[in-house]
């Protein structure tokens, strides 16, 4: 009952955040003498999604942000709140990992169910948002789907960070959304598992050893040497800070990167299977 309250509180607080937020920018939009038609259209979007920001509903990005600021001349009346309104995009149990992966030098994730967020195209993040029950609102779904596209920045961002993923070879398998949700992801990943600092692997099934038993998790290594690792299950969330917990999670990792595909073969392997659909 104590963590349900603390969710209530917490879900509460980002909400207030988000609404604050919106009548600020109502109020300096006012000001300026600007409809919202008008102002949307400074700001490249419809005046919908403008009410949308201004009543809470929907949450804008940091750089919808600045330029919100910019159009308003508002003196970073607005540009104070994106910190703010950056974590509050993000579901309360999520919040801590969001803020490591903006500070990462290195990331290393395995995982059983569905692709990892940061793999993910807009495809198929809705259809994996829409199949949540209870049901998620579509507000809600827009709002996630805008923040995992904004975190997967990490793939372009300087100096670049070393990012592993290993995959079961179920995930690929699993048709959410359709095949032609999941040709389209798999051809991401294919794209994505190019780059000089990623390596995708793929656990195929007929592996008859594997140190991910446990089920999926993630390693985060900070700009200051720091190590965590993070689970995630049914809404809730565990961030290990501990040094040797999470120094043990990445010697973990390092065994199923062993157990798995290597980087090429797992690529020709995604590659038969789009050939398959």
């Amino acid at each position: 009952m104590a963590d349900d309250a603390g969710q209530a509180t917490a879900d509460t607080s980002r909400r207030a955040v988000v609404i604050a937020f919106g009548q600020t920018m109502k109020t300096l939009r006012v000001r300026a003498g600007l409809e919202r038609e008008e102002f949307g259209r400074r700001i490249g979007y419809s005046t919908a999604t403008v009410a949308s920001y201004e009543q809470g509903r929907r949450i804008p990005s940091p750089r919808t942000i600045e330029r919100a600021d910019e159009v308003l001349d508002a003196g970073g009346l607005l540009t104070v709140w994106k910190e703010q309104v950056e974590r509050a995009q993000y579901p309360v149990f999520f919040q801590g990992m969001a803020a490591l992966e903006k500070e990462a030098i290195e990331l290393l994730s395995y995982d059983t169910l569905v692709v990892k967020g940061l793999l993910q195209t807009e495809d198929y993040m809705r259809a994996v948002l829409a199949m949540r029950r209870p049901p998620l609102d579509q507000e809600t779904i827009e709002q996630r789907v805008a923040a995992r596209l904004a975190r997967q920045d990490i793939f372009d961002r300087q100096p670049a960070p070393l990012l592993s993923f290993v995959m079961d070879e179920s995930v690929l398998q699993r048709r959410l959304g359709g095949k032609e949700v999941l040709r389209g992801q798999l051809e991401h990943l294919l794209l994505v598992g190019q780059k000089r600092n990623v390596e995708i692997q793929v656990m195929p099934l007929d592996c008859e050893e594997s140190a991910g038993v446990d089920g999926a998790f993630t390693v985060v290594t900070r700009d200051d040497g720091k190590k965590f690792a993070y689970t995630e299950a049914q809404g809730s969330s565990t961030l290990q800070t501990d040094p040797q917990q999470a120094a043990l999670a990445a010697a973990r990792y390092g065994i199923i990167r062993s157990q798995a595909l290597t980087p090429r073969e797992s690529l020709e392997f995604i590659e038969r299977l789009l050939g398959e659909l």
